[in-house]
């Protein structure tokens, strides 16, 4: 078959809108606690609860009434990931308005075309740093009037210019919108050109949460607690703040990476949401340690071990008895570590934004943290599938969610419907009218389903490579693969109607030390190791394996080191990193010319 669909388990009142659900949640049990905040010293979590949040709620959704913002208005937030975030996302809602998310590592320009097209009224930043990045723009946005800064006391300051609006007024607006309308407008990340606002409906969060949460309940339902690190201008941290609501958990923030291991040490989620990259550099820096503390063969024996029961497990006979004894042991030496890193009592992760890669799944599941894979793009609201604890294939994105459906076009395009799929794009028809086709939405990516209806990502339609030969290749099979090496930052794949496939691969100036430490080398720089012998050896290794998953003629047959990183700061990365194909290949043309160069003899 080519197409699956789950049907939805809960309908929503077509009159109600996110407002609703937050009412619902305080009603059940105001004193439970909803949210907890970190000390601004990192000492301890502070329990706020849905009673209490609900108050913080009203009063700033107040203030934004009182400094003008009228119903269907836009509210932009730019800010690091953090409690202030989500209070004045329900506060928007609640005054009628429409948040606007900005990535807090967003350049002046992209600021302008976001304040610009989304029409932004009232913005408020996180830093005095990101005030003067919109700055810079200001004279040039005409709807902007009014700009606060967090750090400037901005909550406070919006709460006082409230004091004197009525609650009347609030329980008002927050009857006006119902799901058909706009609940927020998340830009997308832009890889192949201006970021395009994709409109999102109260129906296209409110349904999917409170369905997803009816469908995986011993995940996203009571007890269940979660620390957001994601950006909060990523619609699957967005998608988050509204779940944790529609499931009766318990939601923290943290905004420094550089402190997640503490904070998740202290916070004790049950379950955490990341993109495959933290997975694989978890993996990695563990790797490090062990061979710091002279312990890497058991380090690897246990990788071996977890991988090897974890496949088991999929097999009807499962696990043997010698395995499952091995299994124990290494989960006293090893796997018992990794959990207490993760705060002890996670048991669940959820990862998106890219492949993540059977082996590196089977490794974590064996650890005790299952890792349920999904898949989804801005415009449907985050996920559109994912793997349940009762029916996971790893490797796979997992079933459709209730709700949802999923078809193959005759090229392996996947398409989308349901009530998780956003409305349209803001101000641009003829984007919208290409993006569907039948009511039916293109996701622009390609895969495949098993008998089952387990969908597997297989590609991108825009980044299939066709060589000279005529092969058509996907690339992100190797470069997951290849990324997933300590030595790796990035991948990128070439080969457009060139003889071959050759590969651009950066170095990872985090993992690069460790690596180092491992094999007994002095530091090197990134300059340096990219000429290193060994360096090289290792990384014909890591290819090796890559081109392992392909045939011959998609293998890689050369490679370049760049001493160039891929980041969001020389943008060269999206927001949510993705790297920015287009560009990268443009700015190193001289080096893919160079893979194709004839060879002296």
């Amino acid at each position: 078959m080519d197409e699956f669909s789950t049907p939805r388990r809960v309908d929503v009142d077509p009159s109600s809108n996110l407002c609703t659900l937050l009412a619902e949640r305080v009603a059940a049990d105001p004193s439970a606690t909803m949210i907890e905040t970190l000390s601004a010293d990192g000492g301890a979590w502070t329990p706020v609860t849905a009673g209490e949040f609900e108050e913080h709620v009203r009063a700033v959704a107040k203030g934004l009434v009182a400094l003008g913002i009228e119903p269907g208005d836009r509210v932009g937030i730019m800010s690091h990931t953090r409690y202030e975030w989500t209070l004045l996302d329900w506060a928007a809602w609640s005054a009628g308005a429409i948040p606007v998310p900005l990535y807090e590592t967003s350049s002046a320009e992209q600021v302008l075309w976001i304040l610009s097209d989304a029409g932004v009224r009232l913005l408020v930043t996180e830093t005095t740093e990101h005030a003067g990045t919109v700055a810079q723009v200001r004279d040039d946005v005409p709807t902007l009037e009014t700009v606060m800064t967090i750090d400037d006391g901005a909550i406070d300051a919006i709460v006082a210019a409230g004091v004197d609006v009525p609650d009347a007024e609030i329980e008002r607006r927050r009857g006006l919108a119902d799901l058909a309308d706009v609940a927020t407008i998340i830009y997308t990340s832009g890889t192949t050109g201006t970021p395009k606002g994709a409109e999102l409906t109260h129906e296209n969060f409110y349904s999917l949460a409170v369905n997803a949460v009816e469908e995986i309940p011993e995940v996203f339902g009571p007890g269940s607690r979660t620390l957001l690190f994601m950006p909060l201008a990523h619609v699957f941290a967005r998608f988050i703040g509204v779940l944790v609501v529609a499931g009766g958990t318990v939601l923290g923030h943290t905004p420094d990476t550089r402190t997640l291991l503490d904070d998740l040490a202290s916070f004790r989620p049950t379950y955490i949401l990341s993109v495959p990259r933290v997975f694989e550099k978890v993996y990695n820096s563990s790797e490090q340690k062990a061979a710091a503390g002279g312990k890497l063969k058991i380090f690897h024996w246990a990788a071996k071990i977890a991988i090897a029961w974890s496949r088991a497990l999929d097999t009807d006979r499962g696990p043997s008895l010698w395995l499952n004894a091995q299994h124990k042991l290494a989960d006293v030496l090893v796997y018992s570590k990794l959990r207490a890193a993760l705060g002890g009592q996670t048991r669940w992760a959820v990862s998106g934004g890219g492949p993540l890669g059977e082996r590196l799944g089977h490794f974590y599941r064996g650890n005790g943290v299952t890792i349920l894979e999904g898949y989804g793009l801005t415009e449907t609201t985050a996920p559109t599938s994912v793997n349940r604890p009762a029916a996971l294939r790893v490797g796979s994105v997992g079933q459709q969610l209730p709700g949802c459906a999923a078809r193959l076009d005759s090229d392996g395009e996947i398409l989308l419907k349901g009530h998780h799929v956003f409305r349209g794009y803001r101000n641009n028809p003829e984007a919208t009218e290409a993006a569907f086709t039948d009511g039916w939405f293109r996701t622009g990516d390609l895969g495949s389903f098993d008998e089952d209806g387990f969908l597997r990502i297989t590609g991108r339609k825009k980044e299939i490579i066709v060589t000279a030969g005529g092969k058509n290749v996907a690339p992100a099979v190797l470069e997951d693969r290849i990324r997933a090496h300590a030595l790796v930052s990035q991948c990128v794949v070439v080969g457009d109607q060139k003889p071959f496939i050759g590969a651009l691969i950066t170095i990872d100036p985090e993992g690069l030390p460790g690596w180092c430490s491992m094999h007994g080398k002095g530091l090197l720089t990134v300059e340096q190791a990219a000429q290193d012998p060994d360096v090289r050896a290792a990384l014909d290794e890591a290819v090796a394996r890559a081109n392992q998953a392909v045939s011959r003629a998609e293998s890689i047959r050369k490679y370049s080191i760049l001493t160039t990183d891929f980041t969001i700061e020389n943008d060269y990365l999206t927001p949510s990193l993705k790297v920015k194909r287009n560009l990268v290949t443009k700015d190193f043309s001289a080096q893919i010319e160079e893979i194709y160069a004839p060879v002296d003899h």
